[in-house]
């Protein structure tokens, strides 16, 4: 049984300040559920979290990580810094990530390896653009890059990996693919992860959907059968929308 999984995905937004006055507000709100519960914040705000939701269901997730161990590799952050601080999550191919920092389908496969070797789990980002959608080819893309993002990555492991639709012309754009729409390409995306794996294991994978999701448009959401959670951008930077969202 899969169990539904909602992250807030704060971008680059709030200082340590902001970030602790909204756990203790969260906090507030927060009660006991079925619903699997992180944020993603900025790394500067990752210490803050974890210490102010010590204690709580509430996980705490990156936006980023390097492949490497180490190096020289200026501004990146690696798995086992972010393990050092008590991060649970990490968002991998988010399509800002893809279009701002030229991000690959191969580059987020790396990631996803190298944090499959500790325990940090990863949220693992597919979409296609308006232009992609518009000439036909939206399964195509997200086809390809849960091929080439999951290549080489063991059945065994995929269990612990989260997939998020986010069609890249529903993020912060106030536009929303309709419930059947998202559902459609989930159905889709289950689908891929049976031919690439099994049955058993695409059962056990949870698929989120991510663009523009919201206190009015959580419920219809997240009914769809092949839907098990949402990746929550700007709706995620209030305590009260983000738990009316959780409350779905």
């Amino acid at each position: 049984m899969r169990v539904p999984f909602i992250a807030g995905n704060w971008k680059m937004f709030k200082n340590r300040a902001e970030a602790r006055e909204f756990a203790e507000e969260f906090k507030k709100l927060y009660k006991d559920t079925d619903v699997q519960t992180a944020i993603c914040a900025p790394f500067t705000d990752l210490e803050t979290l974890v210490e102010a939701f010590a204690g709580t269901d509430i996980k705490v997730g990156a936006q980023n990580v390097h492949f490497a161990d180490e190096g020289a590799y200026t501004g990146e952050v690696s798995v086992a810094m972010l393990e050092d601080i008590g991060v649970d999550f990490c968002i991998v191919g988010h399509s800002e990530r893809r279009q701002y920092f030229a991000e690959t389908d191969e580059t987020v496969n790396l990631k996803l390896k190298k944090l499959l070797t500790g325990a940090i789990r990863p949220i693992m980002c597919v979409g296609e653009s308006l232009d992609e959608r518009d000439a036909g080819s939206a399964f195509d893309r997200v086809k390809s890059q849960l091929q080439l993002g999951l290549a080489d990555i063991d059945a065994k492991d995929t269990a612990r990996i989260v997939i998020a639709y986010e069609p890249i012309w529903a993020i912060g754009t106030g536009r929303t693919a309709t419930p059947e729409q998202a559902e459609e390409m989930c159905a889709f995306i289950r689908n891929t992860l049976i031919e690439l794996y099994d049955e058993d294991t695409a059962d056990e994978m949870i698929i989120q959907y991510g663009g523009s999701v919201k206190p009015a448009n959580a419920t219809d959401i997240m009914n769809m059968d092949e839907i098990d959670g949402a990746l929550v951008g700007g709706a995620s930077l209030k305590a009260k929308d983000f738990m009316e969202i959780i409350d779905f």
